[in-house]
């Protein structure tokens, strides 16, 4: 029985353990290379977070500036005299069309005048959102407002930021305010995108929203700003896990620009995209590791795998097994010529132990056909005298005969092969005498194809079957039996077959006559039969017994077709 040995092989292992060390590497790499990837996005998010903010608080700057330059022009105007004040303040106008209107109040903050391109303010001010005499007065010098709507014009209501500085005492109004429009800023603002979801918003130094591009989403509750902690920051740019946010003071003025832009677009989905390149750039070096470990492994396993194999053939059939030498390294070169030489030297003792064991097995056999039942001859020569007394001497003559061609044939000049025709004479001889035993209690008759007689058989193959026939299958009939042997052809071999209306038997009976231990009688020459047939032709010849109780047995032989010159039978 082939012995499995368990453990993993050779080659499976290099593979193994050369995959498994490229994967653990390529996993250090990766998670080595992604932290640093995610570090420099972090960076670079922060970097591009300030660079908007940075061109946003620069663009409001000049906004701012381009605002105190008009007021210088405007606290000109109002320092001439009216008619040259109001041709100047038409012609700034004129100039400076993002200017929606100019206005003055006297020291009690009542609107005295207004020039603006086409349009009068209301006579019924409810709230002028551009002026603030609180704050006016308490103000030493020009100040600006939040961005608001426009309120002193009857149907055009335009966002505006205002500025507003003290005149010279002396002179009709107290103030001068510049309303310029923040459509401008406000357009510019909400265009700056830092990613698809980042924004810029104006807040001033106490954490107050200016402007905010989602000012409908606060003012609903549905966002909200930390601005008080935002002012409490200094300048640049601050990051946490979710959101990076970065500060900016605009130049000359109290407001400051806050950019808010979100690691998951910047940075995760960026890490996202080199995680998949990266798991699939792994991907690829782990299938070249392994297919340059296969065909390493294949290269260096493919001489022991021969090795491996041969050793299998040699040990499924050994006598027909022919070496050839595998090559590869010197070890295993080595290892192929002893394994060579130890398979040349196992042939040569099993063709020697065979040939003993064959003759050995020879012997026995010849020594068993040697052996006359002396039961059978002592009863067959007491049928021979009880007949001469009787006076039936021609039958007793009769019974010699037979008894003479028995011991004849059985005689057979020493050789293990004789004809058919032969067989069958030495069988019908053994049949006559038992007939004679019996008082012809049974009948038998031969059915043989003529083209099987040339043939040749193992002598004394069909007396042990009829004898087993005889004494155990009709022997115990109360009516007459029949015995029909039969011989025919079928393909490359002979059949012989015994057929009779005996007792019969049961399956286990008949597995035990073909199984019984050698030092067991009953069934010895049934035995002795198939065996013989297996040592000279091969386990695929030798008996087949079928059988049913109180019906009968059938006993098939078969053996190969043997012509007498094949084995030297002349």
């Amino acid at each position: 029985m082939k012995r499995r040995y368990r453990g993993l092989p050779t080659t499976t292992i290099l593979v193994t353990v050369v995959v498994s060390v490229v994967a653990i590497i390529l996993c250090c790499c990766i998670l080595l290379f992604l932290n640093r990837y995610r570090g420099a996005m972090v960076q670079s998010a922060r970097t591009s977070t300030a660079q908007a903010v940075s061109q946003v608080s620069n663009t409001v700057g000049s906004y701012l500036q381009g605002m105190e330059q008009a007021m210088d022009r405007v606290e000109q105007a109002m320092a001439e005299a009216p008619d040259d004040r109001d041709r100047l303040l038409s012609a700034f106008l004129l100039f400076r069309p993002d200017v929606v209107a100019i206005t003055s109040y006297s020291e009690t903050g009542e609107l005295t005048d207004c020039w603006a391109l086409e349009r009068e303010p209301r006579d019924d001010i409810l709230q002028n959102l551009s002026f603030d005499p609180v704050r006016a007065m308490a103000s030493d010098s020009a100040y600006l407002t939040a961005p608001h709507v426009e309120s002193i014009f009857e149907s055009y209501y335009p966002w505006v930021v205002t500025m507003t500085a003290p005149l010279e005492t002396g002179r009709d109004a107290a103030w001068v305010s510049l309303d310029l429009s923040f459509s401008s800023i406000s357009s510019y603002i909400n265009d700056v995108g830092i990613g698809q979801r980042g924004y810029c918003f104006l807040m001033d130094g106490d954490g107050t929203i200016v402007y905010h591009p989602q000012q409908r989403l606060l003012y609903a509750g549905l966002k909200s700003e930390d601005t008080s902690g935002l002012a409490a920051l200094a300048d640049g740019t601050y990051a946490d896990d979710t959101v990076i946010y970065s500060l900016s003071s605009v130049q000359g003025g109290a407001w400051r620009v806050v950019g808010v832009s979100y690691v998951d677009e910047l940075v995760n989905q960026n890490m996202r995209a080199m995680l998949r390149l990266s798991v699939a750039m792994a991907a690829v070096i782990l299938a070249a590791a392994l297919l340059t470990s296969w065909l390493l492994s294949r290269l260096l396993g493919r001489p022991l795998r021969g090795l491996a194999a041969a050793m299998e053939r040699f040990e499924r059939d050994a006598d027909r097994f022919a070496y050839r030498p595998v090559g590869g390294t010197r070890e295993v070169r080595e290892l192929s010529n002893s394994f060579g030489h130890m398979v040349v030297r196992i042939q040569r003792l099993m063709s020697t132990v065979r040939e003993e064991e064959v003759n050995l097995r020879k012997t026995e056999l010849k020594a068993l056909q040697a052996q006359i039942n002396p039961h059978f001859l002592y009863n067959t020569l007491d049928s021979i005298a009880w007949m001469c007394e009787q006076g039936r001497s021609a039958e007793a003559v009769s019974m010699v005969h037979a008894l003479a061609r028995l011991f004849r044939i059985s005689i057979s000049k020493g050789h293990e092969l004789i004809p058919i025709a032969k067989e069958i004479e030495h069988a019908e001889s053994y049949l006559q005498i038992q007939k004679y035993r019996y008082k012809n209690r049974f009948t038998y008759e031969f059915r043989v194809e003529p083209d099987c007689l040339d043939y040749y058989c193992n002598k004394i193959t069909l007396q042990p079957i009829l004898e087993n026939a005889i004494n155990h299958g009709l022997e115990l009939m109360v009516d007459e039996g029949h015995i029909t042997v039969e011989i025919c052809q079928e393909g490359d071999a002979i059949l012989f077959r015994v057929e009779d209306n005996g007792v019969g038997m049961s399956q286990e009976q008949v597995n035990a006559i073909l199984t019984r231990a050698p030092g067991e009688n009953a069934g010895i020459g049934i035995r002795n039969v198939d065996e013989r047939l297996k040592i000279y032709f091969g386990s695929q010849y030798g008996l087949h017994i079928t059988s049913e109780p109180d019906v009968g047995t059938c006993v098939e032989i078969r053996m190969p077709k043997v012509r007498g010159d094949e084995h030297g039978q002349n």
